[in-house]
């Protein structure tokens, strides 16, 4: 019997992880033909916002930790670069896979495409069309670099087609991250968190801000912040603050009025059953505005564009832009009753892996021959 060719699977950040892990399963469980390794970089090194991912996903141990930590993207993306080529030169996979958009991604795949190792991107063609978003660059670079597109939406191939890639590289297999939630959707429950915050089912709004444009910038999160203060008088909010926010909230001598609690980052299944139960989801976050659209949940997303545009025209997600009066606005109008459920988009199920699988056999069964 031959040798399984061996794929390396590389993540660095939470939304990466519930990327990885169905497929990892998938791979390991199912496939004759192949083999995977997970490398975690070690992006984001703060054990609430990695370690218990892994715990709360079922997944295995990394085979291998680079424990990158925090740095300038600069430093990140070379330290990165560094680290993952001394693995490949050593375990020598036959095909590198990326999932997302953060650094790690594009360090990984730099390093395969210097080394001539098929790249696969996970999660490909997504487009906000802001280049002042670092994860903008990353995807376009990642997506130009890769032999194997999976993508997410069918909006994501015309991105792809207009920036010159080639049609038989691009497949559309679904949402994976959406199958990690379908897995594990039986095991949510808010109920500890709740209590513990003093907060009931679909009565509380969630919140969470980490980009750079909204909270390293003094005016930008004063505003907000003042805005959440006055939005709590209406209901209670809940903010599981990234530890990017809290420095800045604490730098700026920002505080919580009666109704505005804020908590430390919380685990997968926690955090799941908190968007599922809550009345409205305020966020930045790409990942959160296609989780609720999932669960039919009344998000605004804090931005001024999106690079998840089928959230919004199919699902419950608003994008409100950063005034904080047009934000407040939009929140009383959906927690008043004007609020859109969505429908859950094409091939958002449990099957995103096993199609995913099925591509990358085919693509070594064609090299074999």
């Amino acid at each position: 019997m031959p040798l399984k060719k061996t794929i390396c699977l590389v993540a660095g950040a939470r939304p990466n992880f519930m990327k990885v892990a169905p497929l990892l399963k998938r791979i390991r469980a199912e496939s004759s033909l192949l083999d995977a390794f997970l490398v975690h970089t070690g992006q984001h090194y703060d054990a609430a916002m990695s370690d218990v991912f892994f715990t709360d996903l079922g997944m295995p141990e990394p085979d291998v930790y680079l424990g990158v930590g925090s740095a300038s993207h600069a430093v990140q993306t070379a330290q990165i670069m560094i680290e993952v080529e001394t693995v490949v030169h050593e375990r020598k996979p036959d095909m590198v896979l990326v999932v997302g958009d953060v650094n790690s991604t594009i360090a990984a795949g730099l390093v395969a495409a210097k080394l001539n190792i098929p790249l696969v991107h996970v999660e490909a063609g997504l487009r906000s069309g802001d280049r002042r978003m670092p994860e903008e660059i990353n995807r376009i670079l990642t997506d130009q670099l890769s032999d194997l597109l999976f993508t997410t939406s069918r909006d994501a191939h015309e991105h792809l087609a207009k920036e010159g890639i080639a049609a038989h590289k691009v497949h559309f297999t679904g949402n994976l991250m959406i199958e990690s939630l379908v897995q594990h959707q039986h095991r949510f429950d808010a109920g500890t968190i709740l209590t513990r915050h003093q907060l009931s089912k679909s009565n509380y709004v969630l919140v969470t801000l980490h980009r750079p444009s909204n909270v390293d910038n003094p005016e930008s999160l004063k505003g907000l912040w003042a805005m959440l203060n006055r939005l709590a008088g209406t209901l209670p909010i809940l903010f599981p603050i990234h530890p990017r926010t809290r420095k800045m909230a604490k730098l700026f001598n920002l505080s919580e009025n009666e109704g505005f609690r804020l908590c430390d980052p919380i685990g997968y299944l926690e955090f799941m059953a908190l968007q599922r139960d809550a009345a409205l989801v305020l966020t930045d976050s790409g990942g959160i505005q296609e989780e609720t659209t999932f669960f039919g949940v009344p998000c605004i997303t804090v931005r001024e564009n999106t690079e998840r545009p089928v959230t919004i025209t199919e699902g419950s997600n608003v994008l409100a832009g950063t005034d904080p009066d047009k934000v407040y606005a939009e929140a009383l109008k959906i927690l008043a009753g004007d609020k859109k459920i969505g429908k859950i988009p094409e091939l958002w199920d449990d099957k995103v892996s096993h199609r995913i699988l099925k591509v990358l056999e085919q693509y070594f069964k064609e090299e074999i021959k």
